[in-house]
């Protein structure tokens, strides 16, 4: 037997006498692939991350960014239009962008997926809009890393029966 063969076995597992990395939890895990996801968004103002998954599977992903074909925000054409909520407050949201929620459904929708009783992790709780959408294509739970404007959400969240759930995450497992 060669010495390298005896620190461990020949699949590159550690020994018992050496730490183990520490496996990913579901929600962990979940909440990792849509930070990665993430990275692909094209929005200037914001990067968000969509996973929609059912019983421990990714169904779809998303992230904000221009339609299909159009082109992406830049300095010169992130065109925002603002809009007054009922309390006051405005909101600026881009009219080129979809936002990540919606591009994770009309991917499903797009490939004949399913999401209907599934939930969803997002890198920010989602806006109002998004809301409404995942409350109408039935997803049950919707996981999220960063709180976003939760005031505009709440009183639905309370009236739709969709739970809204916060995962948090040491900063490393994030990278």
């Amino acid at each position: 037997m060669s010495e390298d063969s005896s620190k461990g076995c020949c699949c590159g597992m550690n020994s018992p006498a050496e730490p183990q990395e520490k496996r990913l939890g579901w929600h962990e895990y979940f909440m990792s692939v849509a930070r990665l996801i993430s990275r692909r968004a094209t929005c200037t103002r914001g990067h968000v991350g969509a996973v929609i998954v059912r019983e421990n599977n990714i169904l779809s992903t998303g992230y904000n960014g221009a339609p299909l074909g159009l082109p992406h925000c830049n300095e010169s054409n992130c065109r925002i239009y603002k809009s007054t909520h009922p309390d006051g407050t405005i909101e600026e949201n881009c009219v080129n962008t979809i936002h990540a929620e919606i591009n994770a459904i009309a991917q499903a929708a797009k490939h004949g997926v399913s999401i209907k009783d599934s939930d969803i992790y997002i890198t920010s709780s989602p806006c109002i809009h998004c809301l409404k959408v995942l409350i109408n294509v039935g997803i049950k739970t919707i996981y999220y890393a960063q709180p976003y404007k939760m005031g505009n959400i709440v009183e639905l969240v309370k009236l739709s029966g969709i739970r809204l759930v916060q995962v948090t995450m040491e900063s490393n497992q994030l990278e």
